[in-house]
């Protein structure tokens, strides 16, 4: 698709520098830099100062909150960007939404401003600027991806950051460990001037959006796009083609979008898939994005759904 870049956490030139990742030495210069900074995570939130990512200086104290080093994140414009990973941090209250699908709760830190805080990626993607959604979504990816795995698949000893935190080597066996991204394709599925939707029981309530699900070991994206729509509703499709990709970071996805045209309209849903599924015309569809809709509510702004559907609606998918 042409405009595929303006995709939330699409490609906004970042440098990510992989080079320089197994070379200590340039990495503590980068790390000294006056103008390196650093983005502190908190249990997956980024750090914010209004809505713009909340940078701070290598030296901060707040650095006295982490049990790792800083990630290597790259070069914005030549200046070196660190991802920090503060979870060990107790603030003195946590809310009952930590871990929900969405947590609209914000945690301020005592040693910074009042108007930094630490929030929910989801919520505020689409006011970030593109290099600090890329950015942020590299470095919640990156610190979720360390936090869940200290340990060796291999051998069970506990591993240790490498490579300016992009692996983890385990020092019992010499194994490597590298991040993982898991690709998921999201189907815009249409029949004539339908286009197909579906719901999750633990999303929001109302909202629905396009099919989507893992690619499985052995399997193309077409054929995980056939099986997945398959599954969920027993609609079949007729040609898959690709449109466009985003990196999710939820905690660690690339969805994959592509378009069909089902071969037919019956919808038997599997209810261990889906808790619904629809057709909507456009006209719908139009009135479910202005939030006049009766039933169904949008995909967030800044979701791949969300793009493919409003490029659908104006004929734009090319």
């Amino acid at each position: 698709m042409r405009d595929a870049a303006d995709l939330t956490f699409g490609d906004s030139g970042l440098d990510r520098a992989a080079a320089l990742r197994a070379r200590p030495e340039e990495i503590s210069w980068l790390a000294a830099a006056p103008n390196a900074r650093l983005l502190p995570f908190w249990r997956g939130k980024p750090l914010l100062a209004g809505d713009a990512a909340g940078w701070l200086p290598l030296d901060h104290p707040i650095r006295d909150e982490a049990r790792e080093a800083p990630l290597f994140l790259g070069l914005d414009d030549g200046a070196p960007r660190f991802a920090l990973d503060i979870s060990a941090w107790e603030p003195e209250e946590e809310p009952e939404t930590l871990g929900a699908f969405f947590d609209p709760s914000e945690q301020r830190h005592p040693s910074l401003p009042p108007d930094h805080r630490f929030a929910e990626l989801r919520g505020v993607m689409t006011r970030l600027s593109p290099r600090d959604a890329e950015l942020a979504a590299t470095g919640k990816a990156l610190t979720g991806w360390h936090a869940t795995h200290g340990f060796c698949a291999r051998c069970g000893q506990r591993t240790e950051a490498a490579k300016a935190g992009w692996q983890r080597d385990c020092p019992a066996c010499g194994a490597n460990h590298f991040p993982r991204t898991d690709p998921v394709v999201i189907v815009l599925v249409t029949h004539g001037d339908d286009v197909l939707l579906g719901r999750s029981s633990f999303w929001p309530e109302g909202m629905y959006s396009l099919l989507a699900g893992f690619v499985e070991p052995g399997e193309t994206i077409e054929a995980a796009a056939r099986r997945e729509v398959g599954e969920e509703t027993g609609v079949a499709l007729g040609e898959v083609s690709y449109l466009a990709s985003q990196p999710w970071p939820f905690p660690a996805s690339l969805m994959i979008g592509c378009r069909a045209e089902a071969a037919g309209r019956e919808i038997r849903l599997d209810p261990a898939e889906l808790e619904d599924a629809l057709w909507l015309g456009r006209q719908e569809l139009l009135d479910a994005l202005e939030g006049t809709h009766p039933k169904v509510k949008p995909a967030r702004r800044g979701s791949i759904a969300r793009f493919l559907l409003e490029r659908w609606l104006a004929d734009r998918l090319d």
